[in-house]
Protein backbone atom coordinates (compact mmCIF):
# COMPACT_ATOMS: atom_id res chain seq x y z
CA UNK A 1 0.00 0.00 0.00
CA UNK A 2 1.08 3.32 -1.35
CA UNK A 3 2.45 5.25 2.16
CA UNK A 4 -0.24 8.54 2.26
CA UNK A 5 -3.41 5.82 1.42
CA UNK A 6 -1.99 3.95 4.55
CA UNK A 7 -1.87 6.75 6.75
CA UNK A 8 -5.11 7.72 5.61
CA UNK A 9 -6.58 4.24 6.49
CA UNK A 10 -4.83 4.52 9.97
CA UNK A 11 -6.05 7.80 10.78
CA UNK A 12 -9.30 6.23 10.00
CA UNK A 13 -8.94 3.35 12.03
CA UNK A 14 -7.69 5.29 14.96
CA UNK A 15 -10.82 6.78 15.72
CA UNK A 16 -11.62 3.22 17.08
CA UNK A 17 -9.22 3.87 20.16
CA UNK A 18 -11.05 6.88 21.16
CA UNK A 19 -14.68 5.05 20.68
CA UNK A 20 -15.60 3.72 23.90
CA UNK A 21 -17.94 0.22 24.55
CA UNK A 22 -20.41 -0.66 26.86
CA UNK A 23 -17.86 -2.79 28.74
CA UNK A 24 -15.79 -1.59 31.01
CA UNK A 25 -12.24 -2.99 31.89
CA UNK A 26 -10.78 -4.13 35.18
CA UNK A 27 -9.90 -0.72 36.47
CA UNK A 28 -13.48 0.82 35.88
CA UNK A 29 -12.57 2.85 33.16
CA UNK A 30 -14.86 2.14 29.26
CA UNK A 31 -13.24 -0.37 27.05
CA UNK A 32 -12.34 0.99 23.58
CA UNK A 33 -13.75 -0.85 20.07
CA UNK A 34 -9.45 -0.93 19.40
CA UNK A 35 -8.99 -3.13 22.86
CA UNK A 36 -12.00 -5.06 21.83
CA UNK A 37 -10.92 -6.25 18.40
CA UNK A 38 -7.18 -6.33 19.96
CA UNK A 39 -8.63 -8.73 22.93
CA UNK A 40 -10.41 -10.93 20.24
CA UNK A 41 -7.24 -11.52 17.70
CA UNK A 42 -5.50 -12.70 20.82
CA UNK A 43 -8.45 -15.06 21.54
CA UNK A 44 -8.17 -16.45 17.76
CA UNK A 45 -4.25 -16.54 18.07
CA UNK A 46 -4.35 -18.67 21.47
CA UNK A 47 -7.04 -21.14 20.60
CA UNK A 48 -6.03 -21.43 16.66
CA UNK A 49 -5.19 -25.23 17.76
CA UNK A 50 -8.20 -25.91 18.52
CA UNK A 51 -9.42 -25.65 15.32
CA UNK A 52 -6.92 -27.13 12.63
CA UNK A 53 -9.47 -27.74 9.70
CA UNK A 54 -9.91 -23.90 9.55
CA UNK A 55 -7.51 -20.88 8.42
CA UNK A 56 -7.14 -19.11 11.67
CA UNK A 57 -5.10 -16.36 9.83
CA UNK A 58 -8.74 -15.47 8.68
CA UNK A 59 -9.95 -15.49 11.61
CA UNK A 60 -7.09 -13.46 13.22
CA UNK A 61 -8.19 -10.99 9.74
CA UNK A 62 -11.53 -10.90 10.70
CA UNK A 63 -10.90 -9.90 14.00
CA UNK A 64 -8.79 -7.06 13.48
CA UNK A 65 -11.28 -5.62 10.72
CA UNK A 66 -14.83 -6.42 12.08
CA UNK A 67 -15.43 -3.36 13.95
CA UNK A 68 -14.10 -0.88 11.57
CA UNK A 69 -17.32 0.72 11.13
CA UNK A 70 -18.04 1.75 14.27
CA UNK A 71 -14.97 4.29 13.35
CA UNK A 72 -18.24 6.26 11.95
CA UNK A 73 -20.62 5.76 13.56
CA UNK A 74 -19.38 4.29 17.32
CA UNK A 75 -20.08 1.94 19.33
CA UNK A 76 -24.11 0.12 20.06
CA UNK A 77 -24.25 -2.14 22.51
CA UNK A 78 -26.05 -5.00 20.38
CA UNK A 79 -28.84 -5.16 23.03
CA UNK A 80 -29.60 -1.14 21.44
CA UNK A 81 -28.72 -1.71 17.76
CA UNK A 82 -31.46 -1.74 15.68
CA UNK A 83 -31.29 -2.48 11.95
CA UNK A 84 -31.39 0.97 10.66
CA UNK A 85 -27.90 1.45 12.50
CA UNK A 86 -26.74 -1.66 11.22
CA UNK A 87 -27.47 -0.29 8.00
CA UNK A 88 -26.05 3.27 8.39
CA UNK A 89 -22.71 1.35 9.59
CA UNK A 90 -22.88 -0.82 6.87
CA UNK A 91 -23.10 1.92 4.28
CA UNK A 92 -20.28 4.25 5.77
CA UNK A 93 -17.91 1.43 6.29
CA UNK A 94 -18.43 0.06 2.78
CA UNK A 95 -17.95 3.91 1.32
CA UNK A 96 -14.79 3.93 2.90
CA UNK A 97 -13.79 0.58 1.83
CA UNK A 98 -14.31 1.91 -2.01
CA UNK A 99 -11.19 4.49 -1.27
CA UNK A 100 -8.74 1.63 -0.69
CA UNK A 101 -6.45 0.48 -2.92
CA UNK A 102 -8.15 -2.52 -4.86
CA UNK A 103 -6.31 -5.41 -3.15
CA UNK A 104 -7.12 -4.39 0.17
CA UNK A 105 -10.72 -3.33 -1.13
CA UNK A 106 -11.23 -6.52 -2.10
CA UNK A 107 -9.69 -8.48 0.44
CA UNK A 108 -11.85 -6.75 3.39
CA UNK A 109 -15.04 -6.82 1.20
CA UNK A 110 -14.89 -10.24 0.76
CA UNK A 111 -13.87 -11.14 4.60
CA UNK A 112 -16.95 -8.02 5.33
CA UNK A 113 -19.32 -10.19 2.82
CA UNK A 114 -18.31 -13.93 4.41
CA UNK A 115 -18.59 -12.37 8.05
CA UNK A 116 -22.08 -11.33 7.47
CA UNK A 117 -22.95 -14.33 6.22
CA UNK A 118 -21.80 -16.48 8.54
CA UNK A 119 -22.30 -19.51 6.82
CA UNK A 120 -17.82 -20.85 6.96
CA UNK A 121 -16.20 -22.16 9.75
CA UNK A 122 -14.09 -18.94 9.70
CA UNK A 123 -17.28 -16.80 10.14
CA UNK A 124 -18.69 -18.57 12.62
CA UNK A 125 -15.18 -18.55 15.40
CA UNK A 126 -15.24 -15.13 14.95
CA UNK A 127 -18.63 -14.25 15.52
CA UNK A 128 -18.15 -16.72 18.59
CA UNK A 129 -15.44 -15.07 19.42
CA UNK A 130 -16.92 -11.40 19.29
CA UNK A 131 -19.91 -12.60 21.53
CA UNK A 132 -17.26 -14.08 23.93
CA UNK A 133 -14.56 -11.53 24.52
CA UNK A 134 -17.86 -9.20 25.43
CA UNK A 135 -18.97 -11.90 28.48
CA UNK A 136 -15.10 -12.42 29.48
CA UNK A 137 -14.55 -8.35 29.37
CA UNK A 138 -17.78 -7.93 31.72
CA UNK A 139 -16.79 -11.16 33.37
CA UNK A 140 -13.42 -9.43 34.69
CA UNK A 141 -14.89 -5.88 34.97
CA UNK A 142 -16.46 -4.88 38.69
CA UNK A 143 -20.22 -6.00 39.10
CA UNK A 144 -21.15 -2.25 39.60
CA UNK A 145 -20.57 -1.51 35.96
CA UNK A 146 -23.17 -3.72 34.69
CA UNK A 147 -26.89 -2.83 33.78
CA UNK A 148 -29.54 -4.67 35.53
CA UNK A 149 -30.69 -7.23 32.11
CA UNK A 150 -26.96 -7.97 31.65
CA UNK A 151 -27.55 -10.38 35.07
CA UNK A 152 -29.54 -12.50 32.93
CA UNK A 153 -27.97 -12.03 29.46
CA UNK A 154 -24.46 -12.80 30.65
CA UNK A 155 -25.97 -16.44 31.16
CA UNK A 156 -27.36 -16.72 28.28
CA UNK A 157 -25.65 -14.56 25.59
CA UNK A 158 -23.36 -16.18 22.74
CA UNK A 159 -25.12 -19.54 23.43
CA UNK A 160 -26.17 -19.89 19.72
CA UNK A 161 -22.69 -18.10 18.54
CA UNK A 162 -20.74 -21.08 19.48
CA UNK A 163 -23.35 -24.25 19.59
CA UNK A 164 -21.50 -25.37 16.41
CA UNK A 165 -18.41 -26.16 18.33
CA UNK A 166 -17.84 -28.69 21.31
CA UNK A 167 -14.71 -26.37 22.03
CA UNK A 168 -16.13 -23.07 22.21
CA UNK A 169 -19.33 -24.30 24.06
CA UNK A 170 -17.02 -25.66 26.55
CA UNK A 171 -15.56 -22.17 26.88
CA UNK A 172 -18.65 -20.96 27.14
CA UNK A 173 -19.51 -22.60 29.88
CA UNK A 174 -16.59 -21.93 31.94
CA UNK A 175 -17.47 -18.19 31.52
CA UNK A 176 -20.84 -18.78 32.62
CA UNK A 177 -19.12 -20.50 35.70
CA UNK A 178 -17.38 -17.21 36.05
CA UNK A 179 -20.63 -15.07 35.28
CA UNK A 180 -22.49 -16.93 38.18
CA UNK A 181 -19.95 -16.54 40.66
CA UNK A 182 -19.49 -13.04 39.97
CA UNK A 183 -23.29 -12.78 40.48
CA UNK A 184 -22.95 -14.57 43.45
CA UNK A 185 -20.12 -12.30 45.40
Amino acid sequence: MEARKLLEALSVAERLKDATRHCYTRNGRHESVAEHSWMMTLMAFLIRDEFPEADMDKVIRMCIIHDLGEAFTGDIPTFEKTEENENTEEYLLYKWLKTLPEPQRIEMTSLFEEMKKRETTEAKIYKAIDSLEALIQHNISDLSTWIPMEYELNKTYADDKVAFSEYLTKLREEIRSDTLAKIAE
